[in-house]
């Protein structure tokens, strides 16, 4: 496959959030196939429903891949597996140890039962947006409902539940 570009989402809220961020960023590195281009600082966000849970830090990953899209997913599932996710007992928009979905792969847009790109929530969170615009400032989500990032952000509902830590949070 020719190399893509693909942004990825990360978000941790049980345990050391910045150590779990920091070394799923490194396991993304170091998989065959995916070559981590830029990783965001970590913002600190309020839970998006779900249960009562403590707050996440959430941060971007840009990334040149030469996976396919499903091939990709599955290797974020990995990682998230090597740090502790188990996903057969997760709760849907619960807590947990690591959480990384992927956003985009290139302009793709796919919809099947087990991926669906772009990500279909991603225009209206902030905690995606407000960490992609960092590393991105032109950034654009491709496909139906998408547009700059910038713009989207603007009109994201959760955007005021975004703080950037002091000190800020370096995951690389």
């Amino acid at each position: 496959m020719t190399a893509v570009d693909a942004v990825l989402a990360l978000g941790a809220n049980l345990g050391d959030r910045a150590a779990v961020l920091a070394s799923a960023v490194a396991a993304l590195d170091a998989t065959d196939g995916i070559a981590v281009t830029a990783v965001s600082e970590a913002v600190e966000t309020d839970p998006v429903g779900g249960p009562e849970q403590p707050d996440f830090l959430n941060a971007v990953v840009l990334v040149t891949t030469t996976l396919t899209p499903h091939a990709l997913l599955a290797a974020c599932h990995r990682v998230e597996a090597d740090h502790g996710l188990d996903r057969s007992t997760k709760v849907p928009w619960g807590p947990r140890v690591l959480d990384v979905d992927v956003v985009s792969c290139g302009d793709l847009v796919l919809a099947d039962d087990r991926l669906v790109l772009p990500h279909p929530r991603a225009r209206e969170r902030a905690f995606v947006l407000a960490p992609w615009l960092q590393v991105d400032a032109a950034a654009v989500l491709p496909g139906p409902g998408g547009g700059r990032v910038a713009d989207l952000l603007a009109a994201a509902p959760d955007a005021a539940g975004v703080r950037h830590p002091e000190p800020a949070v370096v995951l690389r």
